[in-house]
């Protein structure tokens, strides 16, 4: 069984992976410090944290769905106001000034850097229970519609954190000289995704 609004899902995502937020903001800075081939334990270590986070919620609360359909519209709702939180988030967030670091760091402990800042994310614990039980139908194999979505959503976010990586010194300059662009375009979207989603999902 194929995730139910596979495209809306990947929308969702590929705007949240090209806003610079925490995960982004340390790769860029550790990219600077300790080159590219060990920022790629760093975002391991992300991705990591991310399917733990994953596989959590939606193995531990799928039932609470299957019993409760009506929780699912609720959960809609509260997605659809943390989109807006999202979006409000993005348009008046500051890129911050970011500090090379001179020591040198082992392989683990870069995976641990990443591990951290995504496991301890407030955004991601929220992003997890809030979105993604929006495109799983849970009166058929949710489990395949998981392993789809949570395969997609590392896949992505591991690319991204390398492209984040690779184009360190450039974004830095991008973003220093154009701070509220990309925030206000991910904003928009994300507006935009939220009211289509209130609009066109139904429970």
């Amino acid at each position: 069984m194929f995730p139910l609004d596979y495209l809306l899902f990947l929308q969702i995502i590929l705007f949240l992976f090209i806003t610079p937020g925490t995960p982004r903001i340390v790769i860029i800075s550790l990219s600077i410090s300790y080159g590219i081939r060990k920022c790629v334990w760093v975002a391991l270590g992300d991705v990591t944290a991310n399917i733990l986070q994953a596989s959590l919620v939606i193995f531990i609360l799928h039932s609470f769905f299957l019993d409760n359909p009506s929780l699912l519209n609720f959960i809609k709702w509260i997605g659809i106001a943390y989109l807006f939180y999202l979006a409000t988030d993005v348009y008046f967030s500051k890129i911050k000034n970011l500090k090379n670091v001179n020591s040198e760091k082992s392989r683990l402990s870069l995976f641990k850097d990443g591990f951290l800042v995504a496991g301890t994310s407030p955004k991601a614990w929220a992003f997890f229970p809030l979105i993604f039980p929006q495109f799983i139908n849970f009166e058929t194999n949710y489990v395949i519609q998981f392993l789809i979505l949570i395969t997609t959503y590392v896949v992505l976010d591991f690319l991204s954190l390398i492209c984040y990586a690779i184009l360190a010194n450039k974004l830095i300059d991008w973003l220093k000289a154009n701070p509220k662009t990309i925030n206000t375009i991910s904003a928009c979207v994300l507006l935009f995704i939220g009211i289509y989603i209130a609009l066109t999902q139904q429970y």
